[in-house]
């Protein structure tokens, strides 16, 4: 995973002219958080709600600085190659809070109704602010020069330069060119490939909010979403409101999500007494979720996270659902080799690149890099093959990622399923199918897995595999 700037943003120099011009505020939020992400490898989506609250931003502000803030982010790569073709030089030799100005600023030029002069004007009040006048007159001349060419002009220059078809493509929807070419095999073994232009589309729209009401202490609102029982859309406006009403027991959770955990507690009738494992629990939506379950099937649910922040988040999920779940704060690999045969349902909510939420993370695509699949693809292995060696004899895991890669989904299953015949891959695509209310189009390569799509489904690209250790299966 790429690291943080190595180089100190510089800020404007002791004895320069202050700053006369006040920057919009929602401008400055963004900016703000454009900076967070860059500097401190901060992520955007849990940054940018409290800087709104901060800041105390109107509705209508606070609606301009979420797009800006994603907008920016999400095509970055593409603004980049703008930059650089109207500065004359690499992005690598600007100043890092001189480049999220102009990279605020292109957002605005090239993909909104923003005024020119505004979005001119604005982001060179933010480099006199934060750089001194002599940066600011760079990137004044930068823009000017932006604001000159329509943004179809600037598309067509930069997909010039591309010296493949994937790279034009990339330019066009905004994805690393690894990212491209790895969706494509996925949708490829998925019988798909034709739909990829389709799917890096919906990867540039924001998803629409869509809530969980856990069972058995909420019910659903309106409107429905159409598989998981349990999901349902927004009513309008901040959903802050209705969550807090709800003392947790309704949050928001993508409904891939929620169907993943539905899979697992459907994937055979549950008998009381049964032990259940959250392996990789952080932050806890898909925890609660299973608590939910398990308190109406009188089933003992227990959770792990090695981060403790995020454990502490689990915890605070848990709230809203009485009795008492185990919060365990260890590696999940020593965890499982510490309880060989003990558990009856795992979730191995996998630590993976999030490829599937590029919608609702729009940094993640600059920041992940393929040496971060190799790395991951060792945890993962040896995380799944750890719960079914904590399986008690029938027991089912559920491998989950929220990503499509190939690399990370089918092949970590093929690579753990190699060296074990005490495993049975169940058909994931039924038991997701029994768990929706309405018919879903589920292709899938003939393994049983299934793979969500943005595009195809309104859900992040989550993955599943259920694996079943046979009835009469001994502690390896």
């Amino acid at each position: 995973m790429s690291g943080p700037s190595q180089r100190r943003p510089a800020r404007r120099p002791t004895g320069s002219a202050p700053q006369t011009r006040r920057v919009q505020p929602a401008r400055r939020v963004a900016y703000d958080v454009l900076r967070a992400v860059s500097e401190s490898d901060a992520y955007a989506n849990l940054l940018l709600p409290s800087a709104i609250s901060d800041a105390r931003l109107t509705p209508q502000d606070a609606a301009l600085a979420t797009e800006l803030t994603y907008g920016t982010l999400r095509r970055r790569g593409t603004y980049d190659a703008v930059i650089e073709a109207a500065a004359g030089r690499s992005t690598a030799g600007i100043d890092p809070a001189v480049l999220d100005a102009l990279r605020l600023a292109a957002h605005q030029l090239l993909a909104t109704r923003v005024a020119s002069h505004a979005a001119v004007n604005e982001s060179v009040n933010l480099v006199t602010a934060e750089v001194g006048r002599g940066p600011a007159g760079f990137a004044n001349a930068v823009l000017r020069r932006i604001s000159r060419d329509t943004p179809g002009q600037w598309q067509e220059r930069i997909e010039q330069g591309a010296r493949s078809d994937d790279e034009r493509l990339g330019l066009r929807t905004a994805h690393p060119v690894w990212i491209i070419r790895a969706l494509r095999r996925a949708l490829a073994a998925d019988g798909r490939v034709s739909e990829l232009e389709e799917l890096l589309d919906a990867d540039n729209v924001s998803p629409e909010v869509t809530l969980v009401a856990l069972p058995g202490l909420a019910e659903p609102g309106e409107p429905r979403r159409p598989y998981a029982p349990t999901a349902f859309g927004s009513p309008g406006g901040d959903p802050l409101a209705l969550i807090s009403a709800s003392g947790g027991t309704i949050r928001v959770q993508d409904e891939g999500s929620q169907l993943v955990a539905l899979a697992l507690a459907g994937a055979k009738p549950i008998t009381a007494g049964e032990k259940w494992l959250d392996l990789c629990a952080g932050p806890g939506g898909k925890t609660a979720l299973l608590a939910s379950i398990a308190r109406e099937n009188e089933v003992v649910l227990e959770a792990n996270e090695v981060v403790p922040t995020r454990a502490r988040l689990v915890r605070n999920a848990l709230k809203a659902v009485p009795g008492e779940v185990i919060v365990h704060e260890q590696d999940g690999r020593h965890l499982t080799q510490e309880n060989r045969g003990v558990f009856d349902r795992i979730l191995v909510d996998a630590p993976c690149t999030g490829l599937g939420a590029l919608r609702r993370r729009p940094e993640a695509r600059w920041r992940k890099s393929p040496s971060d699949v190799a790395e991951l693809a060792e945890l993962q292995t040896e995380l799944l093959a750890g719960a079914l060696d904590a399986l008690a004899p029938g027991g089912v895991v559920a491998y989950v990622t929220c990503s499509p890669h190939l690399a990370e989904t089918s092949g970590i299953v093929a690579e753990v399923l190699r060296t074990r015949d005490d495993v049975t891959r169940l058909d994931a695509a039924a038991v997701i199918s029994d768990v929706a209310m309405s018919p879903i189009d589920l292709a899938g390569d003939g393994s049983g897995h299934v793979q969500l799509w943005p595009h195809r489904h309104g859900t992040d690209a989550m993955f599943l595999a259920l694996l079943q250790r046979d009835s009469k299966g001994e502690d390896r």
